[in-house]
């Protein structure tokens, strides 16, 4: 629900959307400007969603290096927490707006909040990349691990987790070096992991952490864990120390097809044009561009698609990368079987799917599937 008029004058920071519904979280303003009128945007899902446009004032109270001072600098201690009460760090989670950064942007204060007939024993803190090209939690960890660390802890006193565990793919040495420096005084516990896709994925992770299968149809909370991305407890950290919402995050734009590769600390609101802009724009060899990894992302009609909180790349295919293929009959060699995270059949799911026969998707558990797109990419 909107807050904000038209020709509104509104600072960073400020609020420019309640949260009206049980799932969801207030939007804050990204930005320093006027409120324009009421619009709508078409996200890369294809949703069409109402927003909230402003225009950017000349000056801005923060840019540059005092923006990301502000966003993941300052004092974020790691001791004397312990006085923070659970309800008040679900609170201030609330009041930032705060949703999970990884992709999923599920309300964070409502992953906080502890099940009475399922306590809570682990908190898992993702930094396990959810999609190739995709480095953003990679750049993050290894700049700003201090915030991370310690929302971390305060999500441990959120939840009751008597174990905090960061998890994190052995292809990021910097990354890796950073957070091991950073829980040195802390009982959290770091996990080097194995890059293999799709380890960023909430039930591959409590597997491939904690050997724990999570069935279909039930969630990470349902096994006594809680999975948090690491830019949501970076979020969380400022949100509870600094009082500060949620109005920034990190996009990694990538791909053959884009002139200068690079993350970015972007206002959420601004459009996948500006960040390709502002990375050379597009090569000539570019064919495809994706809102996400190559993977599981959206492959976008429009660049005047707007940054959410769950955005987490930009990927530039280029003609090389796509290698179009014709599609010819299934040959039964099983590889689809072989790679499928969640142990499924994929070709009986395409069998099901081609013949418009929802009964019997269903009774192939169509609904385990995670969209992870192993199946295609090793498809002959």
């Amino acid at each position: 629900l909107a807050t904000v008029k038209p020709r509104q004058e509104v600072e960073l920071g400020d609020v420019v959307g309640e949260a009206t519904a049980p799932v969801s979280a207030p939007v804050h303003a990204s930005v320093r400007g006027r409120v324009g009128r009421a619009t709508m945007a078409t996200l890369p899902n294809g949703r069409h969603v109402p927003a909230i446009a402003i225009d950017a004032a000349g000056e801005q109270p923060l840019e540059g290096d005092a923006l990301f001072e502000d966003v993941y600098g300052g004092d974020y201690p790691l001791d004397g927490l312990g006085h923070y009460m659970p309800q008040a760090i679900r609170q201030a989670a609330q009041a930032a707006g705060l949703v999970g950064l990884g992709g999923a942007a599920f309300p964070t204060h409502i992953k906080l909040s502890p099940r009475d007939e399922t306590p809570i024993d682990t908190l898992l803190i993702n930094g396990c990349e959810c999609e190739p090209y995709l480095t953003a939690d990679g750049q993050l960890m290894h700049v700003a691990p201090q915030p991370i660390v310690a929302g971390a802890l305060l999500a441990q006193l959120a939840t009751g987790a008597r174990r905090v565990i960061v998890a994190i793919e052995g292809n990021k040495p910097r990354a890796i070096h950073a957070i091991e420096e950073a829980v040195r005084a802390t009982s959290i516990e770091v996990c080097v992991l194995k890059p293999t896709y799709p380890q960023g994925g909430e039930k591959q992770l409590i597997d491939s952490v904690l050997d724990r299968e999570i069935p279909a149809g039930k969630l990470p909370l349902d096994a006594g864990v809680v999975v948090m991305n690491v830019g949501t407890a970076a979020a969380l950290a400022r949100a509870v120390l600094h009082g500060r919402p949620l109005t920034h995050r990190i996009v990694t734009v990538s791909g053959g097809g884009i002139r200068r590769p690079s993350n970015l600390l972007v206002p959420i609101g601004a459009s996948y044009r500006q960040l390709v802009e502002h990375c050379g724009g597009l090569r000539d060899n570019a064919v495809r561009i994706v809102a996400g990894g190559p993977m599981m992302g959206f492959t976008l009609g429009t660049l005047d698609t707007p940054v959410t909180k769950g955005t987490s790349g930009i990927t530039v295919l280029s003609e090389w990368e796509v290698r179009r293929a014709k599609e010819t009959p299934c040959v039964r060699c099983g590889r689809c079987v072989e790679v499928c995270p969640m142990h499924l059949v994929p070709t009986k799911l395409g069998l099901a799917a081609r013949a418009g026969n929802a009964e019997l998707a269903r009774r192939h558990h169509v609904s385990a599937c995670v969209e992870c797109g192993c199946c295609a990419y090793v498809c002959p």
